[in-house]
């Protein structure tokens, strides 16, 4: 719910992967007048009008599933970090330093000849450890041991872990105060459930693909019987996907807030020996979990008990060597992104292995890479200004929630309580995480890799049994994208955002109040969408609405979540609007705030006319630029199968719902995207 795009599996789908061929041809005013089709009438089609002629000369590049407007900063960025990094391994670093870590990182990820010439040697470790699995007591500790903290329900929508569960360690939902490792359903291969029980056409043909494929991967790997483990594994899988709750419930906060003790895993989930998992996954004192997929745990501890063991073995070497397969021999490597860079997201070509390498850092040791990238990248002026336009649409926030007439005052105080005092943090955290636990060789990317994991964990389980951190930060500084936190009730504003296209120091207001002012408005309206409404000012889930109040706001969210299923790309898919309710809210509600903030920033004077342009209509073509999208086929059905976060193209027709625009363009009733005053979704 929390992200201005997803982490993990995407950002923008993924928005750490958009790019375009096109350089930035923005005036002085901030708008790329190049970029858009003047001939298409705004009330007919906003983002054609806007972006038409970037649609049309914009190529996806090879080794991408897609390209957009983010790609400007995200290629700065990398740019960047490529410069950083270079520096790095040229020069000599201190014992146990940061800078050698990143040095010797990225020597170990980017020598493909030594890890070919490594083969399948730094896994025998590892697929030892599942040969000698005699029974399921083994088996449970096995289970434990892989437990990794790769999951982020609140932040990030990433529900997707290999392992057959992942750790999230934060605030509980429900336990204000007391920080909870969470458990969460995992286990899956393909992205998500319905890849395995849809009977829709097109997914039944990935399911046959993905079968292969895992043939293809034990046989490249050296593993006999490749076929007959296969058949092992899907099917295994399979049963896994029947066990998951579906999309929507990993959705639903209330249904997630369940706090399970020690005891209840057994009472509640036999099957696995919980004493074993635990212990191994270093959780063996812990009394109390919030079991975020209670639904799914004692399906998948029974399925440890039934399914044969063998097909957990199997499961397990196939697990191990898919989600390691960028650290080993490039013929696995390869067929690890025929099927899920080409067949699932149909990019045709893979991104070269130094860039690889800088996304493998931002994973890894994201925290210090990016310490490096502010001090050089990040000015304080920066810093300062959106600092301070933060602030303003913070106020627009408040401004617009107390002229709320149809809001009980008792719901209105606590809503009040909640926008005044989220915490901001701009740029990067006040705190620099501390790697001294990780250690780094210079000659082996999947030791690598696998001790990073383990690190990270450590340093999440650390966190409980100690007070929640509000100004804790879970993105990278150099990340383009944001995030609001809801049990910290507070926003990250990364420094890898904060440059254009999204922020331009020398760009005039009305563009800056409509790319990044609507990102901060979006990420502010996140703790008072569908589910951010559900959290009170300290982060706790509870109910402060009165019946009426809550029975409005949610009349509005069913429509705008009928607006964006009339959204249809392809003949027999359309947007789901239920799904993507929470991010469409943040972008309605976040944009009325930003418009709000420009006006008032204009102290009761009308903007300056610019390239024939008004600062009203700059102020909605900059929000409609920074949608610029475009997608692969095969891409834009996953996204829309299992993201949070409409494509872009339907996000930038945010502006239909608000007044100012049909002014701003002399919209009027026939035009296509006319919603008459009534229809107009109006949140907060």
């Amino acid at each position: 719910m929390a992200t201005l795009v997803v982490t993990g599996a995407a950002l923008l789908g993924t928005l750490a992967g958009c790019q375009s061929e096109t350089a930035n041809s923005a005036t002085a005013g901030g708008i790329d007048l190049a970029a858009m089709d003047t001939s298409v009438k705004p009330g007919d089609d906003f983002y054609a009008y806007a972006n038409g002629h970037w649609m049309t000369q914009t190529q996806i590049p090879a080794d991408r599933s897609s390209t957009g407007s983010f790609l400007e900063a995200f290629n700065a960025t990398e740019s960047h970090k490529a410069s950083l990094v270079a520096k790095l391994v040229k020069d000599s670093h201190p014992a146990g330093s940061d800078d050698g870590r990143i040095a010797a990182f990225y020597q170990a990820y980017t020598d493909q000849a030594a890890i070919d010439a490594a083969g399948m040697a730094p896994l025998a470790a590892d697929l030892a450890r599942y040969q000698a699995i005699a029974d399921r007591a083994e088996l449970s500790q096995v289970l434990g041991a892989n437990l990794r903290a790769d999951v982020d329900p609140l932040n990030a929508t990433n529900y997707h872990t290999e392992n057959l569960f992942g750790l999230f360690v934060t605030q509980g939902l429900a336990t204000p105060g007391e920080v909870l490792p969470y458990v969460l359903q995992g286990g899956l291969g393909l992205p998500e459930r319905q890849y395995y029980l849809s009977d829709d056409p097109k997914m039944q043909a990935i399911r046959s693909q993905y079968r292969q494929y895992i043939e293809t991967l034990l046989t490249t790997a050296g593993i006999d019987k490749a076929a007959e483990r296969a058949d092992r594994i899907f099917a295994l899988e399979t049963q896994i996907a029947q066990a998951h709750v579906s999309r929507a419930d990993s959705e639903d906060f209330a249904k997630a807030s369940g706090v399970w003790s020690r005891s209840d895993f057994d009472a509640k989930a036999p099957g696995i020996d919980w004493s074993a998992f635990f212990a191994a996954a270093g959780l063996g004192q812990q009394q109390r979990f919030a079991a975020y997929h209670a639904g799914a745990i004692p399906a998948l501890s029974a399925l440890v008990a039934s399914a044969p063991l063998a097909a957990w073995k199997d499961w397990l070497v196939f697990h191990q060597i898919n989600s390691h397969a960028d650290v080993l021999p490039s013929a696995i490597d390869q067929a690890h992104f025929a099927f899920y860079g080409t067949t699932l997201s149909g990019t045709p070509q893979q991104r070269s292995r130094d860039k690889r390498a800088l996304d493998a850092l931002d994973q890894y040791l994201g925290d210090a890479v990016g310490e490096a990238y502010v001090a050089q990248y990040f000015p304080a002026s920066a810093k300062a200004k959106v600092k301070a336009m933060t602030g303003q649409i913070i106020s627009a926030f408040h401004d617009r929630v107390e002229a709320l007439d149809w809001m009980a005052p008792s719901t209105k105080k606590e809503a009040l309580a909640k926008v005044d005092s989220l915490v901001v943090g701009v740029g990067y955290p006040d705190h620099w995480r501390d790697y001294g636990s990780y250690a780094v060789d210079a000659k082996n990317a999947y030791a690598n890799a696998v001790n990073g994991e383990k690190v990270e964990t450590a340093h999440q389980l650390a966190k409980i049994g100690q007070a929640m951190d509000k100004g804790e930060w879970w993105m990278n500084a150099q990340i383009v994208n944001a995030v609001n936190l809801p049990v910290q009730n507070a926003l990250n504003f990364p420094a890898g955002i904060l440059q254009p296209p999204f922020f331009d120091a020398e760009a005039d207001d009305a563009y800056n109040y409509g790319a990044v002012g609507a990102v901060i408005g979006h990420e502010i309206s996140h703790s008072f969408d569908n589910n951010g409404a559900a959290f009170d000012s300290t982060g706790a889930m509870r109910n402060w609405w009165t019946p009426a109040d809550f029975a409005r706001f949610a009349k509005q969210g069913e429509a705008l979540a009928a607006q964006f299923d009339g959204y249809q790309p392809f003949a027999d898919l359309h947007v789901n609007g239920q799904l993507t309710l929470g991010e469409n809210i943040a972008d309605v509600a976040g944009l009325a705030a930003a418009y709000d903030a420009y006006r008032a920033s204009l102290g009761g004077k009308e903007a300056p006319v610019i390239d024939g342009l008004s600062g009203d209509q700059r102020f909605f073509i900059a929000f409609a630029q920074t949608w610029a999208t475009k997608m692969r086929d095969q891409a834009l059905r996953q996204r829309i199968a299992t993201d949070g976060h409409a494509p872009g193209m339907y996000r930038a027709l945010t502006v239909r719902n608000l007044d100012a625009w049909y002014q701003a363009f002399d919209v009027k009733p026939g035009d296509k995207l006319y919603l008459a005053p009534a229809e107009r979704v109006k949140i907060w």
